[in-house]
């Protein structure tokens, strides 16, 4: 299915300034970054534009919820520090502010071929306000040129920095936001059946819609995690419910039990596309996430379509293939966005897709 997006293949970047939206809005403890895993995927877009010829680099991202206040904690100062060890013999710099004359200093005092890491976008209420002059302030403070929009997990959202800023500048898709819309699309639009979607997560509210948009694509659709304990239930042959349960010792059902991961295990196994989003168990306590483990590890043995959506879900199994005896474990995709990768496949339209340029 051809990517309906201008990207960074299809605009001239030579000598110009890029200002690239990205999501590097990782997770932190005590200052220090848990997983990098947004920061990385970000790497072959910045790469890219930087063998192009790109003048200068100008990054800007969010980090938590801070709500339009400066608060040191989301500082995006550490991300800064730990993309300059992974983009070797870059010069990568940050700036304190996103806007303003600081921002203007540190841009002209920038070498070619830098990277400049701007402030956290929602330190200032007019990020998720959508603001046209903050997206005009931005834009005069770096001089930008060019507008690459990689950061997938907020294309969901109309904030300035994926709708207005998108509007004002030449404006195309990074490869993480192809990657992830491709996948995601053409699990939607033309996939190999048998389909599977396995689906788990705390909040029946939020899955329903994909278990309709699914009902008549998928040939099967699993149901784990707190919906199906907390006694979620549907007449259509094509769903599962989990029919047994790993509880603590107040008899609360926290993962699913040896029959459910049996029978969608066999699920996994015969299917040639599978999606699965939200875990099945409290993956917090390892008592509690054999359920989970299980089908990540069925799942990353099917050599089909295989993608993982949901932050939750996302963030445990790129933490399982972490560990050496994961190695083995291959997927389509391990989106980097919980809501955005919902939506699209719900059949939402993303503000932050649709203001780039038509291919």
């Amino acid at each position: 299915m051809k990517f309906r997006k201008k990207t960074v293949r299809d605009i001239e970047v030579v000598g110009k300034t890029v200002l690239v939206r990205v999501d590097y809005n990782v997770p932190m403890k005590d200052g220090e970054i848990v997983e990098d895993m947004r920061i990385r995927g970000s790497l072959p877009t910045l790469n890219y534009l930087l063998g192009q010829g790109c003048k200068k680099l100008i990054l800007i991202s969010h980090l938590g919820r801070p709500d339009g206040e400066v608060k040191n904690e989301f500082s995006l100062a550490p991300v800064a520090q730990r993309l300059a060890k992974l983009l070797a013999n870059k010069d990568v710099r940050f700036c304190s502010e996103c806007t303003g004359e600081a921002v203007r200093r540190a841009v002209a005092d920038m070498p070619n071929g830098g990277v400049l890491m701007l402030e956290n976008l929602r330190f200032s209420p007019e990020e998720e306000a959508n603001s046209e002059e903050f997206a005009d302030a931005i834009i005069s403070a770096t001089g930008a040129e060019v507008f690459v929009q990689d950061g997938f997990a907020v294309i969901h959202r109309a904030h300035a920095s994926t709708d207005a800023i998108a509007r004002k500048l030449p404006a195309v898709a990074g490869f993480l936001v192809e990657e992830e819309v491709s996948k995601l699309e053409a699990a939607t639009a033309d996939p190999e059946h048998p389909v599977l979607v396995i689906i788990g997560g705390a909040k029946v509210e939020d899955k329903q819609p994909l278990i309709d948009k699914f009902l008549p694509i998928a040939d099967k659709i699993a149901v784990g995690g707190k919906i199906a304990a907390d006694g979620y239930t549907n007449d259509n042959e094509k769903v599962y419910v989990a029919e047994d349960f790993s509880m603590d010792e107040n008899g609360a059902k926290l993962d699913i039990g040896p029959r459910s991961i049996e029978a969608i295990t066999k699920m996994i196994n015969e299917a040639k596309t599978v999606i699965w989003n939200g875990v099945v168990g409290l993956t917090e306590d390892e008592r509690f996430a054999y359920g989970s483990q299980q089908l990540a590890t069925v799942m990353g043995h099917n050599p089909g379509l295989t993608i993982v959506g949901g932050g939750d879900t996302a963030g445990f199994v790129e933490g399982m293939l972490k560990d050496d005896a994961n190695a083995d474990l291959k997927f389509s995709l391990v989106s980097t966005g919980g809501g955005a990768s919902l939506e699209l496949l719900c059949g939402k339209k993303l503000p932050g897709l649709e203001a780039l340029m038509d291919a």
